[in-house]
């Protein structure tokens, strides 16, 4: 029987935070073909309830989500799996719908799974117990429920007041598994910065050298991600030359993947340096809250989503907040770029493709992406002292 778990209180001055550590897991062949069986019974639950809510909606016009419990006797192969992560299935489509209810433009509505997806995945969540936690860090690895102790490598290792609150098993399409671990823990609450003009940056997304900021600097890509890029491209000939279905295909399809995987990593992990960096030499960063994918429409002659640019203002944003700094979303149909950052004039007559253009009010020479970050600053400087009414 699992025992009460103590009430955790919130001290004044600190606040509940959560961290995610992502490790590469080395299962056994029984623990493979145990992940195997979950991913597909967390599927199958899934595609199940998300019928029935269905089908109950449109006969009593209620939404109604039943339980895991309550397939088990149809699907006695559900009771092979931890029960815990079925019911974390449960949980995940009950989320995705309060979301579509309360986002729709945001949100999609939840839609059914299929083996050929990106990513296999489940979740448990750790239960407390008199014996100790459901799933635990060891000397030998992860202990997880059913699963056993898995072989993990932790690249780093949590810090010991943290505790463990859940752990999500991941299947990429190259085959590697994957463990990302949540904790949870408390800390002292940041202290809000207030920016200051000096202490304040403006960053606008530039398709040649992912941003330029407003003191007219940008980031060295690193020559191995198009490198990287490069090598994919001679891959995908190579592929389209082959016979769908033969040996060789299937092994050059997986060569693709493996390098489409490395692509993301680098990816990410580029946008985390840059993000880290800028984090901590600013105290207040400036953004336009423009819509990638609209943006890309327009754009014709790059791949706007494959550049990380939106990842990269997600990891600004909770880098910047746990610091207690600010990050300043910027009306995206302010004319930032058709406004001359030296003395406000708005050029109505600025085409799209002009890089460098002179003020017709003061003659400024202005380049148009630093002209644009430096207006991105100064907006959002602005609007963030009048929605907050500082002086």
């Amino acid at each position: 029987m699992p025992g009460k778990p103590k009430e955790r209180r919130i001290q004044s001055g600190r606040s509940s935070w959560h961290t995610v550590i992502k490790v590469p897991v080395y299962p056994t062949a029984e623990q493979a073909e145990l992940m195997e069986k979950t991913f597909g019974c967390c599927r199958y639950l899934w595609n199940q309830m998300l019928s029935d809510v269905q089908e109950f909606y449109a006969a009593t016009d209620v939404h109604y989500i039943p339980t895991p419990a309550r397939y088990k006797k149809g699907a006695p192969f559900l009771k092979e799996v931890d029960s815990q992560a079925l019911c974390a299935v449960h949980q995940s489509l009950r989320k995705a719908y309060l979301d579509f209810f309360r986002n729709p433009k945001v949100f999609q509505y939840p839609k059914p799974k299929t083996k050929k997806a990106r990513k296999e995945s489940f979740t448990v969540y750790s239960r407390p117990y008199h014996t100790g936690p459901s799933i635990r860090l060891t000397a030998a690895g992860l202990q997880m429920p059913k699963l056993g102790v898995l072989r993990i490598k932790l690249y780093r290792k949590p810090l010991h007041w943290w505790s463990l609150r859940s752990v999500t098993i991941t299947k990429t399409r190259t085959g590697k598994y994957f463990c990302s671990m949540t904790f949870g823990y408390e800390a002292e609450t940041p202290k809000p910065i207030l920016p200051a003009p000096e202490r304040t940056v403006g960053i606008n997304y530039s398709m040649a050298c992912f941003y330029v900021d407003s003191n007219g600097d940008s980031p060295e890509l690193p020559p191995r991600m198009a490198a990287a890029r490069e090598k994919l491209a001679r891959l995908q000939s190579q592929l389209s030359r082959m016979q769908q279905g033969s040996k060789n295909y299937e092994a050059q399809l997986q060569k693709v993947r493996r390098q489409y995987e490395h692509i993301a990593n680098q990816r990410r992990d580029f946008a985390h340096q840059q993000s880290r960096r800028i984090a901590n030499a600013w105290d207040a960063v400036c953004v336009r809250s423009a819509d990638l994918n609209a943006m890309a429409q327009r754009l014709k002659g790059g791949n706007v989503p494959d550049s990380g640019f939106g990842m990269f203002r997600e990891f600004l944003r909770y880098k910047l907040e746990r610091q207690g700094k600010q990050y300043i979303d910027v009306d995206p149909y302010a004319p930032a770029a058709k406004t001359c950052s030296a003395c406000g004039c708005v050029n109505e007559k600025l085409q799209p493709r002009v890089r460098t253009w002179v003020c017709p009010h003061c003659g400024a020479q202005l380049i148009r992406d630093e002209n644009t970050a430096r207006n991105i600053r100064d907006f959002g400087f602005t609007d963030f002292y009048q929605r907050s009414g500082a002086a």
